[in-house]
């Protein structure tokens, strides 16, 4: 189990929506950019590490219950996406690392893959 504290400082990332709760321990990470692949995915307490920002990021998050999306490639999550995710309690978070690179430091921090 990870603390998105230590999930925030070593990706260098900023948290853009939601009350995040710094302390919260999130154990799995999917990294996907295609949303059709993430729908296959029935794991809860996980992070979706995504480059595909638009408004069907945060809807499918919303149907699996997924409470973290982070941007990679430093994709930057606009106005609507972070009003639906506020809406919903999806907490956005933004970096700047490329998908390789973020999944890699948060194998390091212990996140569990997927599968």
């Amino acid at each position: 189990m990870v603390k998105v504290a230590d999930i925030v400082n070593k990706l260098n990332a900023r948290i853009v929506c939601g009350k995040c709760d710094l302390d919260r321990k999130l154990e799995f990470g999917f990294a996907s950019d295609l949303m059709s692949d993430v729908l296959t995915i029935d794991t809860e307490n996980l992070l979706l590490i995504t480059g595909m920002n638009n408004l069907q990021t945060i809807r499918t998050s919303e149907m699996l219950d997924i409470s973290h999306i982070i941007f990679v490639r430093d994709k930057k999550a606009s106005k609507e996406m972070q009003e639906l995710a506020c809406e919903h309690g999806i907490a956005l978070l933004e970096c700047g690392y490329s998908m390789f690179r973020a999944c890699a430091a948060l194998n390091e921090l212990g996140l569990k893959p997927v599968y």
